[in-house]
C-alpha cells in the first residue's frame, strides 16, 4: 500500500500554488496569520501535509505570501475607490475610507501586512515593494490633487487612515465614526 497523501482525494491539483494560497487566505479571514500552520493550509486545500513545502519554503514564507496577497487586496480597494470618486476631494476621502474599511473588514489581513516580522520595514520582498509603492502613490496623488501636496501632508493622511483603521478594527469605535472622523479631519487639513 502506497501512502503518498493524507488528504481525502490525494494530491491532484493542477495549480498547487493557487490552491494553497486560496486555502491560506480563507483561513486568514477567520484567524490571525500567526495562528495558521502549514498543516492547516494543506488540510484546507485538501492536499498532503507535505504539499505546502513545494510552494512555501517554511511558515515565514506562508506569512509573507499572506501579507503580499492582503496588500494587493488593500491596494485594489484604494485604487477602485479613488478611481470612482467624482472629484479630487472625494477621491482622497474615498481612498482613505477604503483603507479604513479594509482594516475593519479584513483585520487579520491588515495585521499581517504591517507585521514587522513578516514585512521588515525598509526591506520589503520583491512582490511587496511595488505594492507598497503603489499604495503610497495612490494616496499621494489623491492627496496632492486635493491640495495636500507636501510629503508631510501625505504622511499625515496615511497616518490618519492607518491609525483610524487600526483603532476601529480593534473595536475602539464603530466604522461610521471612524469614517466620519477621517472625513472631518481631512477637510480641516485641506487648504482654504
Amino acid at each position: 500500500m502506497l501512502l503518498v497523501s493524507s488528504s481525502r482525494s490525494g494530491y491532484h491539483h493542477g495549480d498547487l500554488a493557487h490552491a494553497l494560497e486560496a486555502a491560506a487566505m480563507q483561513l486568514l479571514a477567520d484567524r490571525p496569520a500567526q495562528d495558521i500552520s502549514l498543516r492547516e493550509v494543506a488540510r484546507a486545500a485538501d492536499v498532503s501535509h507535505n504539499a505546502p513545502y513545494h510552494h512555501f519554503s517554511d511558515r515565514r514564507g506562508l506569512l509573507k505570501v499572506l501579507a503580499e496577497r492582503s496588500m494587493a487586496d488593500l491596494v485594489e480597494a484604494v485604487r477602485v475607490a479613488i478611481a470612482n470618486a467624482p472629484d479630487a476631494i472625494s477621491a482622497v476621502i474615498e481612498g482613505g475610507g477604503a483603507y479604513i474599511r479594509y482594516a475593519v473588514e479584513n483585520p487579520h489581513g491588515f495585521d499581517v501586512i504591517y507585521d514587522p516580522t513578516v514585512c521588515i520595514p525598509g526591506e520589503p520582498s520583491a512582490t511587496m515593494a511595488p505594492l507598497i509603492a503603489e499604495l503610497e502613490g495612490q494616496l499621494s496623488r489623491a492627496a496632492a490633487a486635493a491640495g495636500l501636496d507636501t510629503a508631510e501632508d501625505v504622511v499625515g493622511v496615511w497616518g490618519l487612515v492607518h491609525g483610524l483603521g487600526t483603532l476601529c478594527a480593534a473595536g475602539h469605535f464603530p466604522l461610521d465614526v471612524a469614517l466620519a472622523g477621517y472625513e472631518h479631519t481631512l477637510r480641516r487639513m485641506l487648504p482654504a
